[in-house]
């Protein structure tokens, strides 16, 4: 559902392609334990401030996130090895697990005790709280192992059943977009980059991940100091910060590639990068966030280009395509 009309031609909605643009353009969405009608009318209004414009918002809802897997594949890095990929496809280093659990990562999979986190709650016949109840006793028991970035493997013994589960704490938090109810509004907002940079963008309009480092007049500040009076039932913290915004303008685009379905040639910046010299494939493989090598560098994807401005960040991918 869109509530607003495109603004801008940000997006081409017939097979034609869109002008490219080297405009900041960020996915922001309000989180669902956040979304109350104050909270929107208080994002939309400082997203239409400071030389930024709303171009285009709607709203998704549970049903949608869960069939679509749309908060999987936002939190790909961490999802992958718990909704996306089954054990037997992850690159699980058999070292690690077993100095860890004492056996072997193939035996394991030959008796068929790994699961992904969905899976695992179908074996158990329980919910993600109930998941996340038996992740927690594993961890109290020193029964988890740390096998690579947000890839974590707990063994979980409940009843007569030994489970070897790949991130279970995943589905405590996509149960809060996909439970019954639920609901996300985003909003894609533009503005030009010497109007304001992205690195402010985020420090100063969003405001850091933990709320109460963040500054007063910004977004996660506000509601974090007005949380009663913008109708949200507990306040902010950490892990439920309210509201989500792109890390880069690249992350922009995978997000709206992603939340929207957007083709990289209908999105202006997609048509900047790929007449930049990008290719498609790149930009699909870029999406969920790989691990990569430029210069003697390497991090992951977003990181690499994180806070970057449009152009800059654009002359930086082509590095980074280029190895």
């Amino acid at each position: 559902e869109s509530d607003k009309p495109n603004m801008g031609s940000l997006f081409s909605t017939c097979g034609a392609g869109v002008e490219p643009s080297d405009d900041n353009i960020a996915f922001v969405f309000i989180k669902p334990q956040a979304l109350t009608p104050q909270v929107k009318e208080l994002v939309e209004k400082r997203l239409n401030s400071d030389g930024m414009m709303v171009v285009q918002s709607g709203s998704l809802d549970a049903s949608v996130i869960d069939e679509k897997k749309l908060i999987d594949q936002h939190y790909y890095a961490i999802a992958s090895k718990a909704t996306l990929l089954k054990p037997s496809e992850l690159n699980v280093p058999a070292e690690k697990f077993k100095d860890k659990f004492g056996v072997e990562w193939e035996e394991v999979l030959a008796r068929s005790e790994a699961y992904n986190a969905s899976d695992a709650c179908t074996k158990l016949g329980c919910g993600p709280e109930e998941l996340g109840d038996h992740w927690q006793k594993a961890q109290d028991s020193g029964n988890l192992v740390k096998l690579g970035g947000g890839f974590y493997c707990g063994k979980l013994e409940v009843g007569s059943e030994t489970l070897y589960v790949f991130n279970a704490f995943f589905m405590r938090m996509r149960n809060k977009f996909t439970a019954a109810g639920a609901s996300i509004h985003y909003f894609v907002v533009r503005w030009e980059t010497s109007k304001l940079p992205w690195a402010d963008f985020r420090g100063k309009v969003l405001g850091p991940t933990d709320p109460v480092q963040a500054p007063a007049d910004s977004l996660r500040g506000t509601i974090y100091a007005r949380w009663e009076e913008l109708g949200l039932k507990s306040q902010p913290n950490t892990s439920d910060n309210c509201v989500h915004a792109s890390a880069s303008p690249f992350e922009g685009l995978a997000e709206r590639m992603n939340w929207l379905g957007t083709e990289v040639e209908q999105d202006t910046y997609g048509m900047y990068l790929l007449k930049a010299g990008l290719t498609k494939e790149t930009i699909a493989k870029w999406s969920v966030d790989p691990t990569v090598e430029w210069a003697g560098n390497k991090s992951s994807l977003f990181d690499a280009l994180e806070d970057m401005d449009a152009v800059a960040m654009k002359d930086k991918a082509l590095d980074i395509a280029r190895g």
